[in-house]
This record gives C-alpha cells, sequence and structure tokens, in this order.
C-alpha cells in the first residue's frame, strides 16, 4: 500500500475544515447521477477512519433525497459540498477532491461512474470505504 500523506480540505469560504490520510496519487470518480452531474465534483471515497473534521460542524447543512442513505453535506455559507456520507459507502466518506489543498497530490485520476445507472454500478464502489 502507498504510504499516506496527510491532506488537508475546506468549503470555499473556509467555513468547514477538514483533513484526510490519502496517497499522493489519488483516484476519484466523476458521476452522471442526478445530484452529482449538476453539482460538478470529483469524488473519492475513503474509509471513515482517515477523514477528521477540523471545525465547521454547525456550518453543515444536510441534504437527503431518494432512498434517503447518502448524507449529502454543503456549508450553509458558500454552498460547496466538500465531502459527504455516500449510500454506496455510509460506512464511509465522499471526500471532493476539488476542495483538498495541492500540496501534497501529486496526481488524481478520475475515472466516469455511471451513476445514472446507480443500482447496477453500485457495487463496484463498495471496496472504498474498507481499511486496506
Amino acid at each position: 500500500m502507498p504510504e499516506l500523506k496527510i491532506h488537508q480540505g475546506s468549503c470555499h469560504c473556509g467555513a468547514i475544515k477538514f483533513e484526510i490520510d490519502a496517497p499522493a496519487d489519488l483516484h476519484a470518480h466523476a458521476c452522471n447521477c442526478s445530484i452529482c452531474s449538476i453539482s460538478g465534483s470529483d469524488q473519492m471515497i475513503i474509509p471513515s477512519s482517515r477523514f477528521r473534521l477540523h471545525s465547521g460542524e454547525d456550518a453543515i447543512t444536510t441534504y437527503q433525497f431518494n432512498t434517503n442513505v447518502a448524507q449529502h453535506t454543503f456549508c450553509q455559507y458558500c454552498g460547496v459540498k466538500p465531502f459527504y456520507t455516500p449510500r454506496s459507502n455510509p460506512d464511509g466518506f465522499s471526500i471532493n477532491t476539488r476542495c483538498l489543498d495541492r500540496t501534497y497530490i501529486n496526481s488524481i485520476v478520475v475515472d466516469v461512474f455511471d451513476g445514472q445507472n446507480w443500482e447496477k454500478n453500485a457495487a463496484s464502489l463498495a471496496h472504498l470505504s474498507k481499511e486496506k
């Protein structure tokens, strides 16, 4: 397993600050489901043990739809979704890689994920929130 770096992240206004443990070479997904295609972020799913919220819990607002399993979290001030709890991986976090500081990032590979056909494809993400 590659060495994990501590990556700092935040929403646009800085009200929400967090950090994650992840390699310097990141792998994310661009999803085409109804919410992701509109909000336009590249998401990387990690185990919850590799996520730490440092500030802004009071700035977070949550949106749910359809099955109400996913917890789409947004900053109530700037509207950015820096992370959320995905339906495919309720035991982890999906990090918006666009909200990460680039200091320790060497590369980000972004694959397309067909979220419009959720039931057919969601299982392919299940392993991402598991400890390795």
